[in-house]
């Protein structure tokens, strides 16, 4: 999908528009633009995108809420929201489904691409991808259910999006670093114990329904794997 996508920019400010139009079309995308809520839901039902760089505050509507029209009118599109920092901890709540990310203003530009070229392989082959598998386990993330054994886990948002990162790459070890970029891109420093803590409550939920999956290196990171070495 990566070298074909079309993405969709909604922003008011003309200034980002232009350069995220630029950038993107210079890396071989075909862009659509809007401007507002009401032309992101009428662009996105002509073009049908494979991704939207939504801008969460809109002159005419909240970006969230055209995400949820989106999803309503059946739109597989993968979504990475645009937002201002001091919106940035109402996003994180309002996160719920597995395709969808987020990057705060200012932004770097190859951070940005990153986070395009990044969503864009987790929607890779729509229908199969859907839901995420390892061993009993299994991530929706258009819903974002969680299930192991057939039983629901309740996670929180940020457990949700630790768990999809392992399952994306079942048995590689990931690095306390990039589950922290992966989780929680804007926070500063290494952030190594919320990683721990919030890896070890994942793993709690997990084991309350089966064996241990989830295999700590020490001092390194994490993998998913069915039998601890």
């Amino acid at each position: 999908m990566t070298g074909n996508a079309r993405i969709l920019v909604v922003d008011d400010q003309p200034t980002i528009v232009d350069l995220l139009s630029t950038v993107l079309t210079g890396h071989g995308f075909a862009v659509d633009t809007a401007g507002t809520a009401a032309q992101a839901v009428e662009k996105a039902a002509e073009q049908r995108p494979d991704l939207v760089l939504l801008d969460v505050s809109l002159p005419d509507g909240d970006g969230m809420d055209v995400r949820r029209r989106l999803r309503a009118e059946g739109a597989e599109t993968g979504v990475v929201f645009l937002s201002a920092r001091d919106t940035r901890d109402d996003l994180v709540a309002e996160l719920a489904y597995g395709d969808e990310d987020w990057i705060t203003k200012p932004f770097d530009v190859e951070v940005l691409l990153a986070r395009v070229y990044a969503a864009l392989r987790r929607l890779d082959g729509a229908p199969g991808n859907r839901v995420l598998r390892y061993a009993d386990v299994e991530l929706d993330q258009h819903t974002g259910e969680v299930r192991r054994a057939g039983e629901p886990v309740a996670l929180s948002p940020s457990e949700r999006e630790l768990l999809r990162l392992l399952l994306r790459d079942p048995g590689r070890v990931l690095s306390h670093d990039e589950i922290r970029a992966g989780v929680w891109p804007d926070l500063p420093g290494s952030g190594h114990e919320l990683v721990e803590a919030h890896a070890g409550s994942l793993r709690r939920k997990l084991e309350r329904l089966g064996p241990p999956l989830i295999a700590t290196h020490r001092g390194f990171g994490y993998a998913l794997r069915a039998r601890l070495p």
